[in-house]
């Protein structure tokens, strides 16, 4: 009896740029049905208004995927298979992306990462119940790196929190160290949404610690209008502007900034403010100087990158090769090898067999990715070294700095380390506090 092939398609528009070079693309995963996938659902957004923020990392995760099945013939002998859903970065169609994603493998999908923090928000309960994990790489709810309360959910490499608190250690630095922020002013321009509300408490700690004037204003959705925020933060005259945007809010801000001559030195934008795409749609001249948080490294020299290259793109079978490098193309690309790798982790003690979502929450939770494991999966220093366990769902919580010159994103920094004895005191109580409230008796079985 021959084998019937089963084709997982998913017919993705992109945004049309000005050009109007490219409409749409195809991204095909194949496998045989006597040989069952390793199903990886995706729920992204490649249009609306934060379309071309979501399909680099959507592209990027495909590709590595795609990678691994041409280049190894999936994951010991075990073949990858994915489809992709439209989430256009709204929770409601985030909520039935993920119920359609999890009846498409009789395994259900291996993981989930929800790409919003309002979508990870809807999904904490539910997770749980479906035994389906939540990979929400540096977003989503920033207490659930307490395992403990939340062990569905994964909050991976870095929080909210830590992040928040590696760029005050950043600007303190550039102020002159200890002490050098008590008197000055510090704008958080943020996004009006729950993501964008995620770093208030820990920025409202960090002021009362730093003695440092904290001001905080809003950017209502989707942020293309910013012209009374920006002439109160010229009416505030801070010495600092933190940027929490995400989409056409970030370009939009940074150029914003340029006309009523904030200088962009001064402006620090988070690991979602910070790509290719906002500093290109703000322009060259008012971007040159911007600075922005990063969770992971942008360029091609990385050795998967060019593993990609070469077996992806050269065959025809890869995405937009014009995002193949960009800060958001590269975290994709990790997010698809972390989630890859937990897979692997868990194969090893349950065999090379595809994982059910119950064996991939052991695989994330005991992963342990060392400097030599990444250099081993071409990743190098693109990402810094990570370690998970049930008490800890976050890792290393490190963040690297990086500066616009015009052309490109270059680092200024090594990986820095916010205040974590502060950030896991706060996640601890935000944690427990949400146990509470739901009657969750938690902990970690030995």
């Amino acid at each position: 009896m021959k084998l019937k092939k089963v084709f997982f398609i998913s017919i993705i528009t992109l945004v049309l740029n000005g050009c109007g070079d490219k409409s749409s693309t195809d991204l095909t995963s194949e496998v045989e049905e006597a040989a069952p996938s390793q199903f990886f659902g995706i729920a992204g957004y490649r249009v609306g208004p934060y379309g071309p923020s979501g399909a680099p990392i959507a592209t990027g995760y495909i590709d590595y995927l795609t990678l691994l099945n041409e280049r190894d013939g999936g994951l010991n002998g075990v073949r990858l298979s994915w489809e992709e859903c439209e989430t256009e970065y709204n929770t409601a169609k985030g909520l039935e992306c993920y119920e359609r994603l999890k009846t498409r493998n009789p395994l259900g999908p291996t993981a989930i990462h929800p790409m919003s923090t309002g979508i990870t928000y809807g999904l904490i309960d539910k997770a749980p119940v479906d035994q389906i994990p939540l990979i929400t790489l540096g977003y989503g709810r920033t207490d659930a790196s307490d395992g403990r309360v939340f062990p569905w959910v994964f909050p991976l490499m870095t929080n909210y929190w830590s992040q928040a608190s590696a760029i005050v250690r950043f600007i303190e630095t550039k102020e002159g160290g200890e002490k050098s922020l008590s008197g000055k002013k510090i704008v958080l321009l943020y996004h009006d949404s729950a993501y964008g509300k995620e770093p208030h408490e820990i920025l409202k700690v960090e002021a009362d610690n730093f003695g440092f004037d904290l001001v905080m204003i809003p950017v209502p959705h989707p942020g293309n209008e910013q012209q009374s925020q920006w002439m109160r933060i010229k009416k505030e005259q801070p010495d600092w502007v933190i940027l929490w945007g995400w989409g056409v809010m970030s370009g939009t801000s940074i150029k914003t900034a340029k006309k009523v001559g904030f200088p962009r030195e001064k402006m620090i934008g988070n690991w979602w403010s910070g790509a290719e795409v906002d500093t290109l749609a703000a322009g060259p001249s008012a971007s040159t100087g911007y600075i922005a948080a990063n969770m992971n490294l942008s360029g091609k020299n990385f050795e998967v990158v060019q593993e990609i290259l070469k077996h992806v793109y050269q065959k025809g079978k890869g995405g937009d090769e014009s995002y193949v490098g960009t800060v958001l193309w590269n975290r994709g690309v990790a997010q698809a090898m972390l989630t890859v790798e937990a897979v692997r982790n868990a194969q090893a003690k349950y065999g090379n067999t595809p994982m059910s979502g119950l064996q991939v929450r052991w695989g994330i939770e005991n992963l342990s990715l060392t400097q030599a494991k990444l250099d081993e999966l071409g990743f190098g220093g693109m990402v810094p070294p990570i370690t998970v366990s049930c008490e800890n769902h976050e890792g290393p919580g490190v963040v690297r700095f990086q500066q616009w010159d015009g052309e490109k994103w270059v680092s200024i920094s090594d990986w820095v380390l916010g205040d974590q004895k502060l950030v896991r005191k706060m996640v601890e109580e935000s944690a427990a506090k949400y146990a509470s409230e739901k009657n969750i008796e938690y902990g970690c079985s030995s």
